[in-house]
């Protein structure tokens, strides 16, 4: 039940463009055990027909500006590529630490911003 309750709600936060792996990859680790390394793996499985059908709709909608993007594309699967090699190099432990770290940042800036940026 854990696992459809958290593929449902990372399905709706990739479609929104946000990145459901945020939500999916703790649900994995903390409610179903896994290792982080796996847990890591199974979102970026889970993520390419997410991303797929949220690209589909986006584009449909005329959200994306392909030009602009290109270079993002570019640049990114070059560093996806390091990032992966650099998972499997890294210890299991300090990955999921520095997964923490990353949330724990984002999530303060999100905060942060929420209080800076009223209108």
């Amino acid at each position: 039940m854990i696992s459809i309750i958290a593929g449902f709600l990372s399905g709706i936060i990739s479609g929104m463009g946000i990145g459901g792996g945020m939500l999916l990859i703790p649900a994995l680790v903390f409610f179903l055990l896994m290792p982080q390394r796996v847990a890591q793996a199974i979102n970026l499985w889970y993520f390419i027909p997410t991303a797929l059908i949220a690209i589909f709709i986006h584009a449909k909608n005329k959200n994306i500006e392909f030009k602009k993007s290109a270079f993002i594309l570019l640049s990114g699967v070059p560093c996806a590529l390091l990032g992966a090699f650099l998972a499997q190099k890294i210890d299991g432990a300090l990955l999921g630490k520095l997964f923490g770290a990353f949330l724990t940042f984002f999530g303060a800036k999100e905060i942060y911003g929420g209080f800076t940026n009223r209108k």
